[in-house]
């Protein structure tokens, strides 16, 4: 039997590279796996790649995970396969249009006059701004507030939030998403305070600086060349390298587990390289 047989875990975020393989390795383990995101697309093909496995069919529903009404029908169909025993609230992400291109105030910035093509925080698009703390905290609490519900009238249940190193350290320019982060943090252990008498232990990962199409284009990679940006992250990174999604894997494994992990509530585990161990100096 697999470490996770019969349970249902429901997975936000499982269209992107991160939350795509959790998904995949959690239906090999056993577990019935909801993939929930914004793209259908994307969802199917993770779906796809489950069903190569002798595992539960996976079920997709996309929807937006800041919309109440959206994941109250999701809750209805998760009931009524048997509950939630795990949640992984993976979904989230940064926006360009709500980070300034420069690392520090220049008062350009205040009479319009900062070369074209930069932006100063006073330039920056505060809807997106607003957009990012939702989808990064709201988008994790309406999951949470759901499933729990789910987990108290079975009594047990474990609950995975993504954090980021930006939770303890925020970098240059990130200002919302390192906002946003650093609340995912404070919530997992108010979340897991409120809910430990119901048997539901919530925790939380951090990853570091992660492998994906994106961070290729503005990091580079240690096999084909990093950027300026890239060069910064690597040598600031103990074990010397970036990231890859199945590094997360036996992390989120442990902490739903609860043989191995019963004892842990409110705890956000960095998944960094050792990022966090270094003072830049």
């Amino acid at each position: 039997m697999g470490m996770f047989e019969n349970k249902i875990a429901v997975v936000t975020g499982a269209g992107g590279t991160l939350c795509s393989e959790i998904a995949v390795r959690l239906a090999e383990e056993g577990a019935k796996v909801f993939l929930v995101g914004r793209t259908a697309e994307k969802l199917e093909k993770v779906a796809h790649k489950i069903a190569q496995l002798d595992a539960p069919k996976a079920e997709i529903f996309a929807c937006d995970v800041t919309d109440k009404e959206a994941i109250a029908r999701l809750g209805e169909l998760v009931a009524a396969a048997g509950g939630c025993d795990y949640l992984i609230n993976g979904a989230g992400g940064n926006n360009q249009k709500a980070m300034p291109s420069i690392t520090k105030f220049d008062p350009r910035e205040l009479d319009g006059t900062l070369p074209e093509g930069e932006r100063g925080l006073y330039n920056i698009d505060t809807e997106a701004f607003e957009s990012v703390l939702k989808i990064n905290t709201m988008g994790t609490v309406i999951p949470m507030l759901e499933f729990a519900k789910q987990m108290a009238k079975k009594g047990s249940g474990s609950i995975v939030n993504f954090a980021s190193m930006n939770s303890y350290c925020p970098l240059t320019r990130c200002f919302a998403y390192a906002m946003s982060k650093a609340a995912v943090t404070n919530l997992t252990q108010s979340f897991a305070a409120y809910y430990a008498p119901a048997g539901i232990r919530i925790n939380a990962v951090a990853p570091g600086f992660m492998v994906n199409e994106r961070s290729k284009n503005y990091l580079g990679t240690v096999e084909d060349g990093l950027t300026k940006r890239g060069e910064q992250v690597i040598s600031h990174t103990p074990m010397g390298r970036f990231g890859q999604a199945a590094d997360l894997v036996g992390c989120v494994k442990w902490l739903l587990n609860e043989e191995a992990s019963g004892f842990v509530t409110g705890a956000t585990v960095p998944v960094d390289g050792g990022f966090l161990t270094l003072g830049g100096v």
